[in-house]
């Protein structure tokens, strides 16, 4: 069977001129995250057809994961089916599968499905996942959060871990401690945020639900390989960040190497700190696409493009978000973000519209960087505007109506705001669903026989 044989055709027929038909551009964009969107919404009523590819049915808020898995909001808040988003644009044909491979010369997608996609022009968005630099097989025992089922793992996780404490409360010594302890490894933005939410989840929320657990028996531990947190804000954010932390009994540990990660807990340099509930926030890497283009990539996997957003020798194939390595005009690496991607995404757009094959005249990308922002629990949060920093309770307001305002639809800006302000004004969190518990991987129900060290179950 050949390409053609599988080729899915194209959503729409060609149009017609005085000079005969006129074919229609074919857009294949991979990836329906941040810049994949833009690109096909800054399309819209454009004589161009579109195929959207991506292997979730839905468009995901990553940066309110980290709210999923530590039971602040529910998954539907931050995530909307791609269909649903793009239902008004008639030039569009989303297609629900993963792509293996990418013949640039023929121009073809190949789908792990067998299919295949021509196209004219293509757009590779396909974001990152983790980096465990190299030790692969940490990541059964530390999870980090990149999707949906990524995060009601973290959230299954760290509900159950509760759930076993209160079980084994009349236990004595390191089997209740493991439980109770929470480690977050990576003090970036996800690593800070996450620390402050467990934190805020087991010293307040739980407090309501559970009888035996009180904040002196909960030790949740940041752990920072660098000398400061989030490397990326100045340097005096970093530290309000920490103290607020700290505020929450954060233990948080900077220059600290992790050498090992298992079943019952973590090596830090030469100490071994036992815990049942191992987060990952420490790294990501870029997707495959580097692999499938035979391009050059940088040392987290992205491609090195040309100052269009254009693939080297390759001026029909777009590289943005995550999966490219984009400098600014200091030289710079622009940061693996929303709003960048979604920068990307809108100047791809104009130059498709603008597209002539072979054409590589276009005008450069220029990224306009509005800020860096992290929260940390309640009234906490630090923005680096530039000409700015806020922090506290004037940062955390910032905070969130920058995330809603973010937010694809009114739905989820209704439900998400309705949601925190209930959070607020109660404490409560009410997405403390566990959920998933047959799949075979529950830690640490999963390694409870490791937890016990001999001790008899109840």
């Amino acid at each position: 069977m050949t390409a053609a044989d599988l080729q899915i055709q194209p959503i729409a027929s060609a149009g017609k001129s005085r000079r005969g038909p006129v074919r229609r551009l074919q857009v294949v964009v991979v990836g329906a995250g941040f810049g994949g969107l833009a690109v096909v919404r800054g399309l819209k009523g454009r004589k161009i057809d579109i195929t959207v590819v991506d292997k979730q049915n839905h468009h995901l808020f990553q940066p309110l994961l980290y709210q999923v898995a530590t039971a602040a909001l529910s998954p539907a808040d931050i995530a909307a089916p791609i269909r649903t988003i793009l239902k008004d644009q008639d030039n569009v044909h989303v297609v629900l599968d993963e792509v293996v491979a990418v013949d640039a010369e023929d121009r073809v997608v190949w789908l792990a499905s067998g299919r295949s996609l021509t196209y004219d022009a293509l757009v590779l968005a396909t974001g990152a996942r983790h980096s465990y630099f190299g030790n692969d097989a940490w990541g059964v025992h530390a999870p980090g959060i990149k999707t949906i089922d990524d995060a009601t793992r973290v959230r299954r996780t760290v509900l159950l871990a509760m759930e076993h404490a209160e079980t084994f409360r009349q236990a004595r010594g390191a089997l209740r401690d493991e439980y109770l302890t929470f480690i977050v490894i990576g003090g970036g933005p996800t690593g800070v945020e996450m620390a402050g939410a467990i934190a805020e989840l087991t010293r307040h929320a739980a407090a309501m639900d559970f009888h035996y657990i009180t904040p002196r028996c909960v030790r949740i531990i940041l752990i920072e390989a660098s000398a400061r947190l989030l490397a990326a804000l100045p340097d005096a954010l970093g530290r309000e960040a920490r103290r607020a932390l700290e505020q929450l009994g954060v233990e948080v540990r900077l220059n600290g190497r992790v050498t090992d990660i298992d079943a019952t807990g973590v090596t830090v340099g030469d100490q071994r700190i036992e815990a049942a509930t191992i987060l990952w926030a420490a790294g990501v890497k870029a997707s495959n696409a580097g692999l499938w283009l035979g391009a050059t990539t940088d040392r987290a996997g992205r491609v090195e493009v040309e100052a269009d957003l254009t693939l080297p020798g390759r001026p029909e194939i777009f590289v943005i978000g995550d999966t490219a390595a984009v400098k600014d005009r200091r030289g710079r690496m622009i940061p693996g973000i929303a709003p960048a991607a979604k920068q990307q995404g809108t100047f791809v757009a104009r130059a498709l519209r603008r597209y002539r094959p072979h054409r590589r005249a276009r005008r450069p990308f220029r990224y306009r960087h509005f800020g860096s922002l992290a929260t940390i629990g309640r009234h906490k949060a630090v923005i680096d505007l530039g000409w700015i920093h806020l922090t506290g309770s004037l940062g955390w307001w910032f905070w969130s109506t920058a995330h809603l305002y973010f937010l694809v639809g009114f739905r989820s800006r209704l439900l998400v705001g309705m949601t925190w302000l209930w959070n607020y004004v109660t404490f409560e969190r009410g997405a403390r669903l566990i959920t998933g518990i047959d799949d075979g991987v529950d830690p640490p129900a999963a390694n409870h026989a490791a937890l016990v060290k001999g001790q008899a179950a109840p």
